[in-house]
């Protein structure tokens, strides 16, 4: 348990630049929302319903970090600075980044049927500040997803995704991306954020273009 523990806090310390030492990292909102998630789970996974909601509440109250009793969470997942929602049917992989006032939401179906309701997130994620990741949809190892994004459709490993609704970049997987702005600005600003994503769709379209008059070339010449 000791090993596993100081695992977690390293993986911490790997991805926070601000954290000092391990020591540090135990002060975390994120690091006790997980430990308080941790109990709570195991209490509804015994049916102790009022028992986990209890634990859910007091962790809500100490950290500002709601996550729902069921939802299910891998290892080393890091939650910075807080203020995150995450729904009962969310499930989350391993070394998956969250930053602040992030929503694992769901679907209200019209039917009132509970069922999966809740986004999955794959190994690796990191989504931005201010992000909304909702219903049942995968988001695929590996992705990023931009600050202050709506994601309502499934994401393709590896993606980056930005915009209201969210759409796919060219941004490369180890460059542009900015977990606080746009992939493509440090300062965030929803015109800015905008404009970035035409000149993604405009670089898009150029390659599919250049690829057709290849293509046309290739033939001409074979004829």
């Amino acid at each position: 348990m000791a090993s596993g523990l100081i695992s977690y806090l390293d993986s911490i310390k790997a991805r926070d630049p601000a954290a000092r030492s391990r020591w540090e990292v135990l002060l975390y909102p994120g690091a006790w929302a997980l430990a308080f998630h941790r109990l709570a789970h195991w209490l509804y996974g015994g049916e102790l319903y009022w028992a986990a909601r209890f634990v859910n509440h007091v962790g809500r109250f100490f950290t500002a970090i709601d996550i729902h009793p069921g939802a299910k969470i891998g290892r080393n997942f890091f939650i910075d600075h807080g203020f995150t929602v995450i729904g009962e049917t969310a499930e989350i992989g391993d070394d998956v980044t969250i930053y602040q006032c992030v929503t694992l939401g769901g679907t209200n179906p019209a039917d009132g049927i509970p069922g999966k309701r809740h986004p999955t997130i794959s190994d690796g994620v990191i989504i931005g500040s201010g992000a909304q990741v909702l219903g049942p949809i995968t988001v695929g190892a590996g992705a990023r997803i931009g600050a202050n994004s709506v994601v309502t459709k499934d994401v393709v490993p590896g993606a980056t995704m930005v915009g209201i609704p969210a759409r796919s970049t060219l941004v490369e997987a180890n460059s542009g991306f900015v977990p606080y702005g746009t992939p493509c600005s440090e300062r965030f600003d929803p015109a800015t954020q905008q404009l970035e994503i035409l000149k993604c769709e405009v670089e898009t379209l150029r390659a599919k273009l250049a690829a057709y008059v290849d293509e046309r070339e290739e033939g001409r010449k074979s004829a």
